[in-house]
């Protein structure tokens, strides 16, 4: 990042943590991804709280990133199993910021198993969790309690850029890794399963781009707004799938299950824009399908009579390149740091939040003040 960029970042940030300051003696964990575009936010959390652990997702680090960010704050492995097991998840909090008041920032819903032991046993406060992602927000949406506040900036309208924009990058860099194999997609036929903003973003970029476009959502309200968007709807995934020659999933809830790769057509190319775990059960087919590598983030999972193509191991495919969506990310990134503070000062109540529509107005005009221009 240039030096004129740096320094109007960091007057954003410092703006936002002047406008929303957080309380004394707080330690953030957060779970990120590790872009280029990372270190200023890293540096305005660590303007307002001690950051305990900055723990990357391991398919989006950018190495140069990484290195600059290790040489000021700890970074730890971040691995779905640690905070899945209760024991270990406690252990880990223990050993990072035992005795300290605590706010998670997630990206996933990594906390979600464990948050009921990690609150009700940990030797400090856990004052909440703040939320990044459409499939984290489902994730603590589906506990039967929340035993604090998790605020989630899912689905706040701050974000709306940045997934549209997601939604291009998605379609951006499966276009690239297609080309990449003297293949293209014009013309072709492709389905989108999930209709939310990403989805929605990801169907209107195929369909500009000349392609035929399915959707299937398993909320019937969005298969009818597909469908006044004048796009083809179906009542199943297996219908969905079965005549596409691309297929990208943006449910964050497991798009495809063991029992829908059998529909899918012969050398259909398969893509999701999060974490493989959360939107294709691959490892179901590991004993049943051979997989084999045929070019950069290209995989062929074929058996007898049945073959396919995985983009990005069924990872997130726009971070192949970057997943670069501009200065619009730093407005959740924003609402994520006043969210910080809400909690520090016991704002909320346990269970789902969102933050005040005020604040997020705050947010924009200070944007708009630092990147209109």
């Amino acid at each position: 990042m240039e030096s004129p960029e740096r320094a109007r970042l960091d007057a954003f940030f410092r703006q936002i943590t002047a406008q929303f300051p957080a309380g004394e003696a707080i330690t953030t964990l957060v779970i990120t991804h590790l872009l280029p575009e990372r270190p200023a936010f890293l540096r305005a959390m660590a303007a307002v709280s001690t950051v305990g652990a900055v723990l990357p997702k391991p398919r989006s680090i950018h190495q140069p990133t990484l290195d600059t960010v290790r040489r000021t704050l700890p970074v730890h492995d971040l691995t779905r199993e640690r905070f899945a097991d209760e024991t270990q998840a406690l252990d880990y909090l223990e050993d990072t910021a035992g005795g300290q008041d605590v706010v998670l920032v997630d990206i996933g819903g990594y906390f979600a198993a464990s948050l009921d032991t990690l609150a009700s046993k940990f030797s400090g406060r856990i004052l909440g969790v703040v939320e990044d992602t459409e499939n984290g927000h489902q994730r603590y949406a589906a506990l039967d309690s929340l035993p604090c506040p998790v605020v989630s900036v899912a689905r706040s309208p701050l974000k709306d850029c940045e997934d549209h924009l997601v939604g291009r990058s998605i379609v951006f860099s499966t276009d690239a890794l297609v080309r990449a194999r003297g293949d293209i997609l014009t013309s072709r036929n492709a389905c989108v399963i999930g209709f939310g903003k990403i989805g929605r973003a990801i169907a209107q970029t195929l369909r500009a781009q000349d392609l035929r476009v399915t959707v299937y959502d398993s909320d019937p309200i969005r298969r009818v707004q597909a469908h006044s968007l004048g796009f083809h709807t179906s009542a199943s995934t297996t219908d969905a799938v079965h005549d596409a020659d691309l297929v990208l999933c943006a449910t964050g809830n497991l798009a495809l299950r063991h029992g829908d790769f059998a529909a899918l057509r012969n050398g259909a190319y398969l893509g999701s824009v999060t974490s493989s775990e959360d939107e294709l059960e691959l490892g179901s087919l590991q004993d049943l399908y051979e997989q084999i590598n045929i070019g950069p983030q290209l995989t062929r999972y074929e058996v007898t009579g049945h073959y396919f193509y995985v983009l990005a191991d069924g990872g997130a495919v726009n971070f192949v390149h970057g997943a670069a969506v501009g200065a619009y990310i730093h407005l959740v990134q924003a609402e994520i740091l006043a969210a910080i503070a809400a909690l520090s000062h016991a704002r909320f109540q346990p269970g789902l939040q969102e933050m005040p529509a005020s604040d997020r107005n705050a947010i924009a005009r200070a944007w708009l003040h630092h990147f209109e221009r």
